[in-house]
């Protein structure tokens, strides 16, 4: 699927040959699927010899007042009882063990999907519509999967097996109900296109209420510093009415479908059943007979009506299949080489060879424009210029998250779209200014960027990062909670938990966007040790937002509108260059 067409943007069929995607997710339980399928069958047996034992019972037993056969006969009834009951238990622990470890094995396939996406793929999603479709629509593919096939196969068994009794029995009445079982399928076809239509409609505004409370939910303190409270509950309620008038309706089409089958069902069997009396009265059928026979039709009926919700389960299924299938078809604009070519140690330097970039969601406004420049290896050099100049993006480009339109950006002579993507993103460390801390530990957050971290090397990296003192003085150490996002923590905490963080990698290449721009004087004087820490012996590309980052570096590129206007040192750029020293004069100095 092409990241220019977004999964909300794209039609989708809804039929069922969607659920041909679920092939590779079920193929791979052969074992448990036979033995689904053997309980299906000795269930069937069990209740199909039950109608069977009951017209024996009646004609050898009762009519013959044989009180032997009578009593084997009741065993035999007992014995087919058992079977249906132990074959129908053993079917559902197998399915229902089928549809949940499926769908286990569907979310996670969406989410190593989705999580691989590239930026631009999440620019043009809601975050609520991906959840929606790992929650709501793998539940009813749990519920297809768990109980769903198995009734349909079950009942479809059961119909074709009754109809073959009822011709055997009776042939003249089973052509009767034959024939009206034929004209039930008809409405049920039809009215089962309905029900797939509503489906996807009321899937479509459930996933709209999941990406309104998500929205809301994570911008809550704006929300509130706004006092929109009323505004963002009215507009989640309207998300809410619109999910459930869609789900009236599809309702309204289910209940349709399921009484119009069950009368014409129950109808067709009332007339067969009093054609059944008349024939016993005329002496052309035995009471044993027609008792089998209303029996073996009750279960066809029974099998049919329930087909028919079947058929309106299958619809939903279908369109929930497809719109998972969306997901799964994804593919990211950052492509990965067959045969990356492998980094060498130690600090890496940087060149960006005619740069041209573009983001796609804004194809009207070119944000990098032949940018050319290098940094040698140890070397750290600050990026300086108006807001929209660019500088963010070098970033997002180093990083890989994005590939440039026009020219190439390499690490020595490798250029980034031959290496490993995640051996690039390894060896690079990134301390954003809106640091992202996760509900976990202290520990489980410093740790997150290596596999293995033991107590000694999370300790050195908080030290380094100036956090091992407050991180110490919590009751609960290195193993306390941090709540959601990192809550608890004060702005200056967070900085230097995101240093410990990047430290412990060791990166080969900084990125610093400047850490330390919105902190008290305190904090960012412990901040900026902890960057002098991290920045040794390693490249560093820092976004520059006070006086004190860009007198420390080696170097500094100033830009603007996306092209590189000037580069050298700080008293130089002042004399030289009438965009750095105005924002020398407006910011740093400021600063």
């Amino acid at each position: 699927m092409s990241m220019t067409e977004t999964i909300e943007q794209r039609p989708t069929s809804g039929r069922l040959q969607s659920l041909a995607s679920l092939r590779p997710f079920v193929g791979r339980y052969r074992l448990q699927i036979g033995l689904a399928a053997a309980f299906l069958l000795l269930s069937a047996a069990g209740a199909l010899s039950i109608p069977l034992a009951v017209g024996q019972v009646i004609d050898r037993g009762f009519m013959a007042d044989d009180l032997a056969r009578i009593d084997r006969w009741f065993w035999l009834l007992f014995a087919a009882a058992t079977v249906m009951a132990v074959g129908g238990g053993l079917r559902f622990f197998w399915v229902s063990w089928l549809g949940q470890r499926v769908v286990a094995d569907i979310r996670s396939a969406v989410f190593e999907r989705v999580l691989v996406m590239s930026p631009e793929f999440f620019a043009r999603t809601r975050t609520g519509e991906v959840l929606s479709r790992l929650n709501t629509d793998t539940t009813l593919i749990e519920t297809l999967v768990g109980s769903t096939v198995s009734f349909g196969i079950r009942n479809l068994l059961m119909l074709t097996a009754s109809a073959i009794a009822l011709a055997l029995t009776a042939p003249h009445l089973a052509a009767v109900i034959g024939g009206l079982i034929v004209l039930i399928i008809f409405p049920v076809i039809l009215l089962g296109r309905w029900v797939r239509l509503l489906s996807r409609g009321a899937q479509d505004r459930v996933a709209d209420i999941s990406a309104r409370g998500d929205e809301a939910i994570n911008a809550v303190q704006t929300v509130q510093a706004f006092a929109q409270e009323g505004r963002e509950i009215g507009r989640f309620r309207d998300s809410v009415e619109a999910a459930v008038k869609a789900n009236v309706h599809r309702i309204a089409a289910s209940t349709v479908l399921i009484v119009l089958v069950i009368m014409l069902t129950f109808g067709a069997v009332t007339f067969v059943l009093w054609l059944g009396a008349r024939a016993v009265l005329e002496g052309t059928m035995s009471p044993g007979q027609l008792s089998q026979f209303v029996l073996y039709a009750v279960i066809a009926a029974g099998s049919t009506a329930s087909l028919s919700e079947i058929w309106s389960q299958l619809q939903r299924a279908a369109g929930a299949m497809d719109r998972l299938a969306e997901l799964l078809e994804l593919e990211s604009d950052i492509s990965q080489t067959d045969q990356p070519v492998a980094l060498p140690g130690g600090p890496l330097s940087v060149r960006f060879e005619s740069v041209s970039f573009t983001y796609p969601s804004r194809p009207y406004q070119s944000v990098l424009c032949d940018l050319s420049f290098d940094i040698a290896a140890g070397q750290t050099v600050a990026l300086v210029g108006p807001s929209g100049a660019g500088k963010s993006t070098l970033f997002m480009l180093l990083l890989r998250f994005y590939d440039p339109d026009q020219g190439r950006i390499c690490f020595g002579d490798v250029d980034l779209r031959k290496l490993n993507l995640a051996e690039l993103r390894r060896q690079v460390g990134l301390v954003p200014q809106d640091v992202v801390m996760f509900s976990g530990s202290a520990a489980d957050n410093i740790a997150y960027g290596v596999e293995h971290a033991d107590k000694e090397r999370l300790q050195q990296a908080a030290r380094a990062a100036h956090a091992d003192e407050f991180i110490s003085a919590w009751s609960e150490g290195y193993q306390t909670s941090l709540g959601e996002r990192g809550q608890r923590l004060s702005g200056g905490q967070r900085q230097r938990l995101a240093i410990a963080r990047a430290l412990i990698k060791n990166p080969s290449l900084l990125l610093l966007d400047e850490a330390t721009a919105s902190l008290d004087a305190e904090s960012e004087r412990l901040v900026q040790e902890a960057l002098d820490t991290l920045s040794r012996d390693r490249t560093v590309l820092v976004i520059a937002h006070r006086l004190a980052t860009v007198r420390r570096a080696d170097r500094i590129l100033v830009m603007d509108q996306g092209r590189l206007v000037a580069d050298g040192r700080h008293d130089e750029l002042v004399r030289s260059n009438p965009l750095y020293r105005r924002l020398a004069k407006l910011q740093f100095l400021e600063g």
